[in-house]
């Protein structure tokens, strides 16, 4: 990424500190942003079910931003953890205005999708 991405990134994205256990998200809450971890490790489950665990540079949350449907897993920090949030109306204006990032996205997602059919065996 250039210099002047990088820094269009940071003017649009938050930072948020979670507390060992702290909540970052709830099951069924409005989804309107997406987060990066930068450091520490957060625990995505529905109930005693772990889905997944996101840590350092890792993404969660990005299902939400494409559909207006509320949060179908919860987000809890396993240790300390500082995160950059990015909200659902920033992140369409980015892929809006990046066509590079808006293709990092799609295949990620793909990824995603894939690796999910994988699992299940298909």
């Amino acid at each position: 990424m250039s210099s002047e991405e990088l820094a269009y990134l940071a003017a649009i994205v938050a930072e948020e500190s979670h507390p060992e256990g702290g909540v970052v998200y709830s099951e069924r809450d409005p989804a309107s942003a997406m987060y990066l971890v930068v450091s520490g490790r957060v625990r995505l489950h529905r109930d005693d079910l772990e889905i997944t665990v996101a840590g350092a540079g890792e993404a969660f949350g990005t299902w939400a931003l494409f559909d207006d449907e509320p949060r179908m897993s919860a987000a809890t920090a396993l240790k300390e953890s500082h995160l950059l949030r990015l909200d659902k109306d920033a992140f369409i204006d980015l892929l809006a205005d990046n066509v590079e990032i808006t293709e990092g996205v799609l295949k990620a997602l793909v990824g995603r999708v894939r690796g999910l059919i994988g699992r299940l065996g298909g």
